[in-house]
């Protein structure tokens, strides 16, 4: 059991690097920094590790993104509610294309509307002076394109057998 949890926290981990060292690839849309490599990562957690391992990991790389200057505040609510949703998502179906629409719909829509309180009452005046749905469209852009690519990914691993071996290890 402990071994078990050892390859999961581990795995975890490595995927968590993964999106810290991803988010110096990002790119600015109004006033969020996008990172897609960070929702490659939520999926690949909602189905390698499942949803709780995948909100502590988007917990942790959104600290650590942070901390490093590579993100802002705003990447708590979409990193975390995309990483919730999918990892939900996966776990209820174990369908792949509803996992990544659960990641779009998590980040984008929910994370979007959720950065709005906390770019008002963290990031001062001028984050709020925006609408309430301002940060729907960057986060969209970012978590639209990080799905493709796990979707690329996964599918890719899925086809080669190399998703059962990665199951099966840890």
């Amino acid at each position: 059991m402990k071994e078990h949890f050892a390859r999961k926290v581990t795995l975890a981990g490595l995927l968590v690097a993964v999106a810290v060292v991803g988010s110096t690839f990002s790119f600015p849309v109004f006033s969020s920094k996008c990172a897609p490599v960070q929702h490659m990562v939520n999926i690949l957690c909602a189905v390698l590790l499942g949803p709780g391992y995948g909100v502590a990991a988007a917990f942790a790389a959104s600290l650590l993104r942070n901390l490093l200057g590579l993100g802002s505040l705003l990447a708590f609510p979409g990193s975390m509610c995309g990483a919730l949703l999918c990892g939900l998502m996966y776990k209820k179906t174990r369908n792949l294309p509803a996992t990544l629409c659960a990641e779009v719909f998590g980040t984008g829509i929910i994370g979007g509307l959720l950065s709005y309180p906390i770019a008002v009452a963290f990031m001062g005046v001028e984050a709020g002076s925006i609408a309430f749905y301002a940060y729907v469209v960057p986060f969209l852009v970012s978590t639209v394109g990080g799905s493709v690519l796990a979707g690329i990914l996964v599918f890719s691993l899925e086809r080669s057998g190399a998703m059962k071996s990665m199951r099966t290890a840890i």
